[in-house]
């Protein structure tokens, strides 16, 4: 992004605070309409420049320069802004704004790296931006990106990796602020960029720089910006992310590979024991049946439960979209099904199918699980819950491959290898630090504002929640159909607008 936006100098942003904090939110999302409708063509070009930067783990060199980009940006915006350090991992950008006369800091968190691509599954390659007409599914087609002068369709995509997860956060908080610069509308609240580089590889340092930078992170209330919007296409906010954790399980049967002729039912057959094994855990209807797996869970608050009946109905049109007749528990509601733990079958492994299949049994076979937490789920505790359930099915569970004693003594024999969790956050809808944060969102989004109390998706949100204590609110920009993670990933321009007169309503917001 050579510019992203017109450069607001730092003499500009001393001139504009000194007009102070008593401008309404509204007309900061008045100055973000006229800024976007004088500047489309301009945004669009800076962000697809923006988006031709790699930031996949694989390419080290593309994340700096991406960390690099947005530390210059926020300097050319007059914050204080710089990057962190640690060994081995990727920067932090960290930056500083200031409000003069805000008695409020908001910390303002994202995350500019991307996941791994699959090049030859992409229809363009993942970091030559491409804008479409519409959605590739739906019918549309290739186009130029337009020029100064041209109407901007808001149905229009622009595919590449990142494009709605992360960065469209980055190009919608810079635009928004060149657009009060420009209108002489200071922020409200003083600002902390928090701006991490490993999200899509679990955070893996994100509680080491938190440890090491607390007093630069002392807000009042954060703002992560992340996710999608509301699969009706309405905008949200979002109060909570579940946790995560997650195991691999392999069975064994013989030493060798055996013919399926000569020791056919004599010889236990792993992937068929495996296959028994997964059935136990888990219903037709999708109940787990592992004991104890619900027990832990913390119910809704009033106001959760409130907003959780006020949510729009979508199930009966997504599962249109996705193509399914039915869905677990009854066709129960998606809302209601996420704030329960899951047990997913990510994967699983043993010997091969179709042309390479060979009439064998094989030695083994190999399952990997994720199990999503809600809030009172504890990640170690599920994990036991789920070995207990693996011994009373008659396993014996080692840590590593077994060896010919072991294998001798147990007819049955389970490795485990458990995964490094963490746990789910809420925060109450009922904060008073939530209030106008609800409220701005409202206005920008100029239509209902869905506030889901949780995500379905994981984010490692406990560090804020436990190591800086302070509440948290999700306010995600991309579309619902992004094809987040996946080949051709997109974003719908009209999220990108809302973007911009989202922040615009948040950093003004009284």
């Amino acid at each position: 992004m050579s510019r992203l936006t017109a450069v607001i100098s730092t003499g500009l942003l001393a001139v504009l605070f000194s007009v102070g904090v008593a401008s309404a939110s509204d007309d900061g999302i008045d100055a973000a309409r006229d800024h976007r409708t004088r500047h489309g063509a301009r945004i669009l070009d800076d962000y697809a420049r923006f988006l031709k930067t790699p930031n996949t783990p694989q390419d080290a060199g593309g994340v700096r320069q991406n960390a690099e980009q947005i530390r210059d940006l926020l300097i050319a915006r007059g914050a204080e802004a710089r990057l962190w350090e640690i060994e081995g991992a990727a920067p932090v950008v960290y930056g500083r704004l200031e409000a003069p006369g805000a008695t409020r800091t908001l910390g303002i968190y994202a995350h500019y790296d991307g996941q791994p691509v699959e090049a030859e599954r992409w229809t363009h390659p993942p970091f030559e931006p491409t804008l479409y007409t519409r959605a590739i599914e739906a019918g549309g087609t290739p186009r130029p990106f337009p020029g100064p002068d041209e109407i901007i369709d808001a149905e229009w995509r622009i595919y590449a990796r990142s494009s709605g997860d992360d960065k469209v956060s980055f190009g919608a908080l810079f635009e928004a602020l060149d657009a009060l610069g420009s209108a002489g509308i200071a922020p409200t609240s003083n600002l902390v960029f928090f701006f991490e580089g490993e999200e899509e590889q679990g955070s893996t340092h994100l509680g080491q720089f938190i440890d090491e930078h607390r007093a630069e992170l002392d807000v009042d209330l954060w703002l992560i910006c992340d996710g999608p919007v509301h699969q009706s296409r309405r905008p949200q906010l979002v109060f909570g992310v579940r946790g995560i954790t997650g195991l691999e399980i392999t069975v064994y049967g013989a030493e060798r590979y055996l013919h399926s002729g000569h020791y056919g039912n004599w010889a236990p057959n792993p992937a068929m024991m495996l296959a028994q094994l997964l059935a136990s855990m888990k219903d037709s209807e999708g109940r787990v049946t592992i004991e104890g797996f619900y027990e832990s869970v913390e119910p809704l608050d009033d106001q959760g439960q409130a907003a959780l009946e006020r949510l729009p109905a979508i199930d009966d049109s997504l599962r249109r979209e996705l193509g399914l007749a039915r869905t677990e528990a009854d066709n129960a509601p998606l809302s209601e099904r996420i704030l329960l733990p899951t047990l997913n079958l990510r994967g699983i492994l043993s010997a091969t199918v179709g042309a390479t299949a060979r009439n064998v049994i094989p030695t083994r076979a190999e399952a990997s699980l994720d199990i999503r937490l809600v809030k009172g789920n504890d990640p170690d505790r599920m994990l036991d819950r789920v070995e207990r359930h693996i011994r009373a099915q008659g396993y014996h569970i080692v840590r590593k491959e077994p060896d010919r004693e072991t294998r001798l003594a147990h007819p049955r024999i389970a490795r485990v290898v458990r995964e490094k969790g963490y746990p789910a956050v809420r925060t109450s809808l009922d904060l008073p630090l939530i209030r106008p944060v609800i409220e701005a969102a409202r206005r920008a989004a100029g239509e209902e504002l869905v506030l889901l109390p949780t995500l379905g998706g994981s984010l490692p949100l406990y560090l804020f929640e436990q190591r800086l204590a302070r509440p948290l609110v999700i306010v995600p920009i991309a579309n619902h159909d992004d094809n987040q993670h996946g080949p051709d990933e997109n974003l719908r321009i009209a999220n990108l607008w809302y973007g911009i007169d989202l922040f615009a309503a948040l950093l003004t917001m009284p």
